[in-house]
């Protein structure tokens, strides 16, 4: 705030005689203090409190690019589609980046080979480690770590959904309908053109029969083939279904997330159970060895992992 003092107009003299003593100038007022930009971290802090104090699952703003700090959570853009592990790496994709975790999401490293990627669909077959997108299909050769756009007979466009077991893989677009390969998606072939145009994520194929699937339907709920995808049936669970996930030990066992939640069954899908789930989310899937059941959620443009170890009771945030 400027001085209150007033300055002599010019020209006249100072109304102070020789008698009196001259009054002391006033102090300027002190600048207002700057703003407290810690504010809103305060107030989160308390909100976090207040929503463990509740018994809810609450999550922080994002805290720092995944790069500069891994721990922070990993960047994937405006959208969140896809959580799945794939040699022995936890990947979460969206519709701007990926990110790769080897310690169960506890770090993350960017994977900038698949930056604008909008990775939805992940599959690996002896041929490698493949990610679908609007793009198109992307492939890798090292176990994940770098991956380049498919070419020649190998591509095609705007993969919504993919999965694959041995050399069986499967590929759903909003174009094409499902296209299958039998030498482990170095080429595909038409299945069913009316089918798959409305799957999303990883459409689960049994490594003991290639023939079985298991698909999310955006349009339904989760959708099942037992003739390599020639015709569906509905297997129910939650509506709007955006992602599918089974325990690789036992593909009886099944986790499907909707629009309005999840659920979960221990029977191939005749029957569903809710499944309490981390505000916001939009992903699962299981740890290599089945113990671990991890969950994805949006927090701005960064995913936030949690992972539950007794089928979804209690989740911590990794």
């Amino acid at each position: 705030m400027p001085s209150t003092t007033r300055k002599p107009a010019a020209g006249a003299t100072s109304r102070s005689s020789a008698g009196k003593p001259k009054p002391a100038p006033r102090r300027p007022a002190p600048p207002p203090p700057a703003p407290r930009r810690r504010w809103g971290l305060a107030v989160a802090a308390g909100a976090a409190v207040l929503a463990l104090a509740a018994g809810g699952f609450w999550v922080s703003g994002r805290g720092g690019d995944s790069a500069a700090n891994p721990a922070a959570g990993a960047y994937v853009g405006g959208d969140l589609h896809t959580l799945t592990v794939a040699d022995g790496r936890l990947y979460v994709g969206g519709h701007d980046g990926v990110a790769v975790s080897t310690n169960g999401g506890q770090d993350w490293s960017p994977v900038t080979s698949l930056r604008g990627a909008d990775a939805m669909g992940w599959a690996v077959t002896p041929a490698g480690t493949f990610a679908g997108g609007h793009p198109g299909l992307f492939r890798s050769t090292d176990g994940g770590s770098t991956f380049t756009k498919a070419g020649g007979r190998g591509q095609v466009s705007d993969v919504h959904a993919l999965g694959a077991a041995g050399s069986t893989a499967y590929l759903a677009s909003p174009q094409a309908g499902l296209l299958a390969s039998d030498d482990g998606g170095l080429t595909w072939q038409p299945r069913k053109t009316d089918a798959g145009r409305s799957f999303m994520g990883t459409i689960l194929v049994d490594p003991a029969n290639p023939q079985r699937l298991v698909a999310p339907d955006m349009q339904s709920g989760l959708v099942t083939s037992s003739d390599g995808g020639t015709t569906w049936t509905s297997l129910g669970g939650p509506g709007g279904a955006m992602a599918a996930a089974w325990d690789p030990t036992n593909t009886q066992r099944l986790v499907a997330i909707g629009m309005n939640g999840g659920a979960i069954s221990s029977d191939g899908g005749r029957t569903w159970t809710d499944l309490t789930l981390p505000t916001a989310t939009t992903a699962a899937t299981f740890s290599a060895d089945g113990k671990t059941l991890y969950a994805a959620a949006l927090d701005e443009d960064t995913a936030r992992i949690s992972a539950s170890s007794d089928a979804g009771t209690t989740w911590t945030a990794r």
